[in-house]
């Protein structure tokens, strides 16, 4: 089974910039999309072969998530029952046989990180809405996660350090998070690797020189860990700002 996850962006751009075409080259089996920025009616392009599951935002233009799969889910959930994070189509969750699939689109702490505090609460929130699936079956997550979680994922730590995205306190979260029971799956395969990264500023031009962060994941709870393949950053894919990122399951 190949999984996909890809902060489009824009939904509507990314059509116009081949997503259909990365789809049917790409084939996946379940393909998480962040950012979306759009509501059902404003996409009037079909998705032939998959079930099409939308969780966008109140606001127009703004977040959302979207998951596609070829095999039809047993339960669909949206949000975590946390108003403020749920009316922006942040959490999609998707039940199947043998696990839950969580798409997410994390908050930016922003510049200043004015909204830092607002973070480290969804966070907390999410940490606990994942544990209770996790009592139930595997849990699978996927999506942008608006942190780079060490060094060696990001090309400028050190210009970076107080910056959104690379905060100790946005950092230690994820690390938590890990600790509670989940795989880093890229960082499972290639603990080494890099000069690997899912997003580049589109203000400096950053891709061209691959000045990039890692901050896209799929990560696995712990009893799947003989049922991942491999995972893979897929740099080479253009259409947005992020590039998709790969799980591969046996």
């Amino acid at each position: 089974m190949k999984l996909h996850s890809w902060n489009v962006n824009g939904l509507r751009a990314a059509i116009k910039k081949g997503f259909f075409d990365y789809l049917r080259d790409e084939d996946p089996d379940i393909l998480c999309l962040q950012e979306i920025k759009a509501l059902p009616e404003q996409v009037e392009h079909s998705f032939d072969g998959y079930h099409i599951f939308w969780n966008s935002a109140q606001r127009k233009g703004y977040s959302g998530t979207m998951t596609l799969t070829k095999k039809e889910p047993i339960s669909v959930r949206r949000g975590i029952g946390v108003e403020v994070f749920d009316i922006e189509g942040r959490v999609l969750t998707l039940e199947f046989e043998d696990f839950f699939l969580v798409n997410i689109y994390t908050p930016n702490a922003k510049r200043g990180l004015e909204r830092l505090d607002e973070r480290m609460v969804f966070e907390e929130e999410l940490k606990s809405f994942l544990a209770s699936l996790a009592d139930v079956k595997h849990v699978i997550v996927c999506g942008d996660l608006n942190v780079a979680h060490k060094e060696i994922d990001l090309k400028n730590p050190e210009a970076n350090r107080r910056n959104a995205g690379f905060t100790d306190e946005e950092r230690e979260k994820f690390t938590l998070l890990l600790e509670s029971g989940f795989i880093d799956t890229f960082r499972h395969f290639y603990p080494d690797a890099t000069d690997v990264y899912s997003w580049w500023s589109q203000i400096t031009r950053a891709r061209s020189r691959n000045a990039g962060w890692r901050i896209d994941y799929f990560l696995v709870s712990d009893g799947m860990k003989e049922m991942i393949k491999d995972a893979r950053v897929r740099m080479e894919i253009m259409g947005s700002d992020h590039c998709p990122v790969e799980l591969e399951l046996l």
